[in-house]
């Protein structure tokens, strides 16, 4: 009977700790593979943490989590919480896995090395942040969308200088300016996929912005144009496209 009343006390505790949890300031589930992806500090403490106590939920499991929870929303700032806009591009390469298959990893990994030494540091120096690489492209984020704008159309005259027998990479990018929601290491949200699907739709060398990103734009010396029945699956009907291009 002692056992099950201390056992009884545990779960009323363990409810109490973690409805204080959505009291709290940042992810109220902090802890999980999808909050704790990234590679800040309090992500790594809070996958040790969760990996300790996977078998047996405890109160200091609750209780750490939750002070990883505050300490991650405090050093993090609102941006984790969709709570301003950012700029998110993504990019790729086109016709690059056609040539890949025929060139073999070794030349394919060589390619994307140069690749990424050309288009990263004007992204790095603008101020924005690679989120992910995916295969022959990335995800990236940034504060502005001039900023933005600056460091796509800079990495793609530096990618003119990269080259591979057989192959020159041309690069298309797709940016938009949203409210996307932070989660670890990584952004989701309808305004991801917005890009994601923006991006897909550019040709050869060619950077397509949303009108929200266009908006804010100095386009002075570019030439831009609208892109017509543009219809990217899952985009809301009222997003219209612009193709900018440097003059």
């Amino acid at each position: 009977m002692e056992t099950e009343k201390r056992e009884s006390n545990r779960l009323l505790i363990l409810a109490a700790l973690r409805g204080l949890r959505e009291m709290l300031p940042g992810d109220s589930r902090f802890g999980d593979p999808l909050s704790t992806s990234g590679d800040e500090q309090s992500h790594l403490i809070a996958r040790q943490v969760a990996e300790a106590s996977e078998k047996r939920p405890g109160l200091l499991r609750e209780a750490g989590l939750g002070a990883l929870q505050v300490w991650d929303a405090l050093t993090d700032g609102s941006a984790r919480r969709g709570e301003r806009e950012l700029v998110i591009a993504f990019t790729d390469l086109v016709k690059f896995s056609g040539w890949a298959m025929e060139a073999g990893d070794a030349a394919a990994l060589e390619l994307l090395r140069d690749v990424g030494d050309a288009i990263e540091p004007p992204i790095n120096s603008a101020g924005g942040e690679v989120v992910k690489r995916l295969g022959d492209g990335m995800m990236a984020a940034f504060d502005e969308p001039q900023q933005a704008l600056d460091a796509i159309l800079e990495a793609q005259a530096r990618l003119s200088g990269v080259e591979a027998p057989g192959y020159r990479p041309r690069m298309r990018v797709g940016m938009h300016l949203g409210h996307p929601q932070r989660i670890g290491g990584d952004y989701l949200g309808v305004d991801v996929n917005i890009a994601a699907r923006i991006a897909e739709s550019a040709s050869a060398n060619e950077l397509l912005v949303s009108e929200s990103t266009l908006s804010q734009l100095d386009t002075t010396g570019l030439r831009v144009r609208k892109k017509r029945f543009f219809r990217g699956k899952g985009v809301p009907p009222d997003v219209a496209v612009y193709s900018v291009r440097p003059n």
